[in-house]
């Protein structure tokens, strides 16, 4: 009756089936396959890991790359200021060198016409002067007398007021 049931074959069937396995070394082949797939998945984890370390170095460096770059922009930005407002300091003081040097050139200038305006005031004036005796001498004074005086007082006033 047991013998007539079913799963009791199986069982049967199943220890012998094991037994030949065992025999035969199955359990060897199936233990070196799963030990040879255990080293395969523990070289691919270190190559991850390593990969992963990899990555990660590689990444700080380009951090500090990165750093070290905005730190040079931020030195770039701050020189170009620099520069721009000592251009400006220079150019300012390029401009009120040059206003200064036209202020005084345009006085000079006025300073000469003045100069000049009052030569000319004065010559006028002794030739007005020189008229005006010479017209009253002629008058007054006669012959040779007077055209001595005349003659030496205009060389007087000319020499005096020019």
């Amino acid at each position: 009756m047991f013998f007539a049931e079913s799963e009791f074959w199986v069982a049967v069937g199943f220890v012998i089936l094991m037994g030949v396995f065992a025999y035969v070394g199955v359990h060897r082949t199936v233990l070196k396959a799963l030990d040879s797939r255990a080293a395969r998945i523990k070289a691919e984890l270190d190559d991850a890991r390593r990969l992963k370390e990899d990555a990660a170095r590689v990444l700080a460096d380009y951090k500090a790359r990165r750093a070290r770059a905005e730190s040079e922009a931020a030195d770039i930005i701050t020189s170009a200021r620099a520069d721009a407002e000592r251009i400006a300091a220079e150019a300012k003081a390029k401009m009120e060198d040059f206003v200064a040097r036209r202020t005084r050139s345009a006085e000079s200038k006025i300073a000469l016409a003045e100069a000049q305006a009052v030569a000319d005031v004065r010559s006028a004036a002794a030739d007005a002067a020189i008229a005006a005796a010479s017209s009253i001498l002629s008058q007054t004074v006669k012959d040779k007398v007077a055209d001595q005086l005349v003659t030496k007082g205009i060389a007087e006033v000319r020499q005096k007021l020019n």
